[in-house]
């Protein structure tokens, strides 16, 4: 499950608005675990009383992002405006799908590109080929990072200072025999992606699945996104993948990074 935890940067100061944060609570408790819900669950869920989830619901519901059926309450279409709003607002998605279905093709593989958030990554771009994960992972989807290639490489991008609070705060759960158990080897692990400048994961988050990471890099060289490829090991090995998949994933990044230089 993906973290919850805040950004040690980003604890609450004089400027928090204790209410928005609610309301902003209230939509997150929502999602494919739980997309109907009564007042009374999602007053549980974010730790409201009744009669301030109910608040916050109705104002939802006024505004056009929740809707109510009897005793349930249900997110809106009207919601994805929120998202959508920083997915238009960023450069690199207007012309990185292009990029993304040239590699698919040429690789047969998954494409995705995520950002790191907290201690989670959020995925913004997605061409599957094939059911390889959870089939409700896509846009907006969160995981750990510190699970995933794609997180790996983009902790792998933050300096020293940055990186040990996240890491301390990192509960380390084993997904498969294959997850690292220990903080010792993480920091190892991402060190090594640091140095070699891509991530291979083998079956750290899911049994069968292997994916391969490469940064994506903005204006002054700065790591704003990743790009992966993923795969199953009935299908390709680990080795495999990276043999016939490093180069040409380097060079979509490469030419997304190009572009970001020029139009961002």
């Amino acid at each position: 499950m993906p973290s919850e935890d805040l950004d040690p940067s980003l604890k609450p100061g004089d400027s928090y608005v204790q209410s928005f944060a609610r309301g902003l609570s209230v939509i997150r408790a929502f999602g494919a675990e739980a997309p109907r819900q009564t007042l009374t669950e999602v007053a549980k869920r974010c730790g409201l009383t009744r009669a301030g989830a109910r608040r916050i619901l109705l104002t939802l519901q006024t505004l056009g992002y929740v809707r109510a059926e009897g005793r349930l309450f249900e997110l809106t279409p009207k919601i994805l405006d929120l998202g959508f709003a920083y997915l238009s607002s960023q450069p690199l998605w207007q012309f990185a799908e292009p990029q993304m279905l040239q590699l698919t093709a040429e690789l047969k593989e998954s494409c995705s590109i995520a950002v790191l958030d907290a201690n989670d990554i959020v995925f913004v771009m997605r061409t599957p080929t094939r059911k390889i994960l959870n089939e409700a992972l896509g846009v907006g989807s969160r995981l750990p990072a510190w699970s995933t290639s794609l997180g790996r490489v983009l902790l792998a991008a933050l300096p020293p200072e940055e990186l040990e609070p996240r890491l301390a705060a990192i509960p380390l759960s084993a997904n498969t025999p294959h997850t690292l158990r220990s903080h010792e080897e993480l920091r190892a692990a991402i060190e090594q992606v640091r140095h070699q400048g891509w991530c291979l994961l083998d079956q750290e988050l899911e049994e069968g699945l292997v994916s391969l990471a490469v940064p994506i890099q903005g204006r002054q060289g700065r790591v704003i996104a990743a790009i992966n490829i993923s795969t199953q090991t009935s299908r390709t090995s680990p080795q495999l993948l990276l043999e016939q998949g490093l180069a040409k994933l380097q060079e979509t990044a490469q030419n997304l990074s190009r572009l970001l230089q020029i139009k961002g």
